[in-house]
Formats: C-alpha cells, sequence, structure tokens
C-alpha cells in the first residue's frame, strides 16, 4: 500500500528559499511567478507534511500575479514574505510600500469574494491578527495588522552590515516600525552568513509546518535585526530620525507617513516600478530552447525589417510632403 501525503495548504511568497537552498552557487534570479514545495517526514509510515511555496520577483511591476497564490482557497492558511534589498536603501521604502499595498488591495478583494459563504470571514482574520500579537498590546491604537501572517526580511545583510553606523540605525529603526506597525516579523538575512540560514531555515518551518517560532528578540541596529510579530513596542523603537525643529512642521496624517517622510529625507527614493530596468528573461542562457530561441530570433528579424520599412516609408512622406508644400 502507497503511502498518501497529507498536503497543508500553506502557501508563502519566499525568495529567501532559493537563497538558501543554493548555499554553493550564486542565487539566481526569480522569473515571475515559481512554484515550489517543502516537506517535512513525521516518522517511519508516517504521512508526510507539504508545504506550497510561491515566489514572485520582477521587483515590484509584477504584482498583480499575486492574484494566484493569494485566493479564496488558500487565504486562512496563507502567509505572506516580503524580501526587501537591505543593500539598496533608496529603494527598500517604495518596494516596501509598494507590495503592502498591492497584497492588501488583494486580500480585500479576496475578502469580498468570501463573504457570500463566509461573512464574518475579516473577523475571524482580524481575531486571528490580535491573538498572535496580544489583544491587550499597549501600541493596539497605533497599529493596522495585516489580515494574514506576515514576515519581513532584509536580504543581503552581509554588504548592509558596511554601511556607517547612522544609516543603518535609521534603516532599522523604519523597518522595525512597518514591521510593528503591520502585525509583521522582521528578521535579516544573508546567504554568506550561516546563523542567518539557519534562522531562515527555521521560519520556514514555522509557516509552513507550524514548528516552534523564536522567541528571541534583537533590536540592535549594529546587529542583526531578529524581532518576532508583536514583540517590539514604539516605545523601544523611538521617535522618527528627523531634526528637532521638523515634526511639527511636517503635515503627516498618520504616524507611517511621518516615518515615510523621516526615511525618504535621508534615503531619496528611486521608482523602480519600470519593466525597462528588469532583466529579459528570454536572454538568460540558463532557459535556452534551441526550437524556440530559432523562432524568437526570426520574429525578431522580421520585427526589425518591418520597423526599418515603416521608418523609411515615413521619411518618403516626409520628403514628399515637403516637395509638395
Amino acid at each position: 500500500m502507497k503511502k498518501k501525503e497529507k498536503v497543508q495548504d500553506q502557501k508563502i511568497r519566499l525568495w529567501l528559499l532559493w537563497e538558501v537552498r543554493m548555499l554553493d552557487e550564486a542565487p539566481k534570479p526569480t522569473v515571475a511567478l515559481e512554484y515550489t514545495f517543502g516537506r517535512r517526514s513525521k516518522g517511519h509510515n508516517i504521512a508526510k507534511d507539504v508545504g506550497h511555496i510561491w515566489e514572485l520577483g520582477g521587483g515590484t511591476w509584477l504584482t498583480k500575479l499575486m492574484d494566484i497564490p493569494l485566493n479564496a482557497d488558500n487565504l486562512l492558511h496563507t502567509t505572506l514574505v516580503i524580501m526587501l534589498d537591505l543593500s539598496k536603501p533608496n529603494e527598500l521604502w517604495f518596494t516596501l510600500e509598494s507590495l503592502l499595498k498591492a497584497a492588501k488591495a488583494r486580500i480585500d478583494a479576496v475578502i469580498q469574494e468570501m463573504k457570500s459563504t463566509k461573512p464574518d470571514i475579516k473577523d475571524v482574520l482580524k481575531q486571528k491578527c490580535w491573538h498572535k500579537l496580544g489583544a491587550d498590546n499597549p501600541d493596539k491604537s497605533l497599529m493596522d495588522p495585516f489580515l494574514i501572517p506576515l514576515v519581513i526580511v532584509g536580504g543581503k545583510y552581509d554588504m548592509f552590515q558596511e554601511f556607517e553606523s547612522e544609516k543603518r540605525k535609521v534603516i532599522c529603526k523604519a523597518l522595525r516600525f512597518m514591521a510593528h506597525t503591520h502585525g509583521a516579523s522582521l528578521q535579516c538575512f544573508s546567504v554568506k552568513q550561516e546563523q542567518l540560514v539557519t534562522r531562515s531555515r527555521a521560519l520556514i518551518s514555522h509557516h509552513l509546518f507550524g514548528t516552534s517560532a523564536s522567541k528571541t528578540l534583537q533590536t540592535d541596529h549594529n546587529k542583526p535585526l531578529l524581532v518576532p510579530a508583536g514583540q517590539d513596542s514604539l516605545q523601544l523603537i523611538g521617535t522618527p530620525p528627523l531634526a528637532d525643529g521638523d515634526i511639527g512642521k511636517i503635515s503627516a496624517r498618520s504616524p507611517v507617513e511621518l516615518w515615510k517622510h523621516a526615511y525618504t529625507s535621508y534615503f531619496p527614493q528611486e521608482n523602480i516600478n519600470n519593466p525597462a530596468i528588469v532583466e529579459d528573461p528570454a536572454k538568460d542562457p540558463h532557459y535556452a530552447e534551441a526550437a524556440i530561441d530559432t523562432l524568437r530570433a526570426q520574429k525578431d528579424e522580421e520585427l526589425m525589417r518591418y520597423q526599418a520599412l515603416c521608418e523609411r516609408r515615413n521619411r518618403e512622406t516626409q520628403q514628399g510632403y515637403t516637395t509638395a508644400y
């Protein structure tokens, strides 16, 4: 008799898994939306648990693809992990803000779909959030928790730790604020540091298979951040890094806007929501297929000839117009 696998419908956007799996080679960039899975054996002749993992790449311009893994069938068993590049602080806030906005919009749409069969779905999700964060959390009035478990991971920590102390402090405090007010866990990662790889494996195991979560709290900006959801506080995080006379002059409507102003004043943001700056996977030799590549080359040549013909006709038309005039 064949063993049956017990499937846990856990879906997670997890770029860092690829870095964990490929310690001996350079991590390959994700192409659009990729799927993989993890298994956990519980003993001989006992069904394995299976965790489903969706990985979204391509920066912030492919967020519409979140619609595939974030759906009514999986919402109650889904964790969202946002991977940020700590080595690029001038893109960090824009990336985090864009991904949070897109994910929230998708989750709200799914909730609307589910209301016909589960009218109390939003209340159920909120109760789960506050059960994890603590209903008596002292910052409750200033928090707006994500409706599904959220993890923010700061990648390339090995490069980040070479930054000046003040820069690291500003980035860490801003990330702690965003994680805390959204009810998220926060931790750093580097493929080059075994301790951080081990922490990331534990993170994956916890969210996929329900293993024990780390309760260690590390908030020192001189060390890799490790902040479980609900364990930080606005008092510990402190005030935004603004000059003494600036806070009263800023017309911020919320603490998030105040922190955004402080962070973007220190690190002006670059808009990376542009497909033109993303590398074309069709030119990646790892995805080479002779028949398809030959056909693609033919189509490219046809397009170039067509463009040249259009340009020539346009010049002839302009010349004829000038002569007639």
